[in-house]
């Protein structure tokens, strides 16, 4: 690594072990808000919020440009509460009164039931919380981990996400004493065979999907991942969303099971439960459209970059 890169990385990363002894000095609500706060005045400056705006104006053009905005500033606030939170994990992990799970029995039978499971969420709400809100329902889950550009932070983040994930993270990429996502994803495919259970996020756009599903009135291609393990490997596969509730670090956890079909045509059945999950995806995005990412690269069309 050039030195440069180096101490500019080092420098990323002081700043973040600051503001994390920062924000928590502070009680969880009010460190939350405060970060919300920032990131609204910031980012509507960045060139994330022109990417954002593009996004939001392909999928929702019939709402004025005012009420987009609106969105779109409730939207970045929800942002910094998320990276306040993660740097919080442990406070809002051992708190069981900040996250209401719905139909909660029903949850814990199928998790600590027998065969595979997938599950899968998007980028709303506080996502991050989706996958331990299913340990605590019995899930052994292990979570699939895109590596940061900052390998300080990196290792920073990666240490604290691994703790809510007792079946450990298969990363994106070779690093050391981590487990790899490796080609075809043979880490996935061992753990669902042996009856685990695999989460991950699954709303941002794969330009190398083989088909596309339609996606807020477009065509979209999304990671078939998901569906393909569930179909080839006997999984039942779970779709769940963490809502954010107020303005605090409070969240209702909500899910249903998605029928995997599985007909005597397996890209069909790929195709139909991919194009159920964009589905569903956009549903609840349209509830809570303040609670989405929209400056998710590709999340829409292609957007400025």
């Amino acid at each position: 690594m050039p030195a440069l890169h180096n101490l500019h990385f080092l420098i990323e990363y002081g700043l973040l072990r600051i503001l994390t002894a920062a924000l928590r000095i502070l009680p969880l609500d009010v460190a939350v808000r405060l970060a919300g706060k920032v990131c609204g005045l910031v980012a509507p400056k960045t060139r994330l919020h022109r990417r954002a705006e593009t996004n939001i104006g392909q999928a929702l053009p019939h709402l004025s440009t005012d009420e987009r905005q609106r969105i779109l500033l409730r939207m970045w606030e929800n942002t910094g509460r998320v990276m306040a939170e993660m740097l919080m994990l442990d406070r809002i992990c051992s708190d069981a009164r900040r996250i209401e799970i719905m139909r909660r029995a029903e949850l814990e039978q199928m998790l600590r039931g027998t065969g595979p499971c997938i599950g899968i969420t998007l980028h709303l709400g506080n996502w991050e919380l989706s996958g331990w809100t299913c340990v605590t329902c019995g899930a052994i889950l292990a979570g699939i981990y895109r590596p940061l550009r900052n390998p300080y932070i990196d290792r920073f983040v990666y240490d604290r996400r691994l703790a809510y994930y007792p079946g450990g993270l298969l990363y994106k990429g070779r690093q050391p004493q981590r487990i790899p996502l490796g080609r075809p994803a043979g880490s996935a495919v061992q753990l669902l065979r042996e009856g685990g259970h695999l989460g991950f996020a699954a709303d941002q756009i794969d330009s190398a999907a083989p088909f596309t599903v339609r996606f807020f009135g477009q065509d979209a291609k999304f990671t078939i991942a998901p569906a393909l393990f569930a179909r080839r490997l006997d999984a039942r596969m779970f779709i769940g969303r963490c809502v954010r509730v107020g303005t605090g670090s409070q969240f209702r956890f909500d899910y249903r099971e998605m029928p995997v079909p599985r007909t005597d045509r397996p890209d069909a059945d790929i195709n139909q439960l991919t194009a159920a999950m964009a589905s569903q995806f956009e549903d609840w995005i349209r509830e809570t459209p303040e609670q989405w990412m929209w400056w998710l690269r590709r999340s829409i069309g292609a957007g400025p970059s």
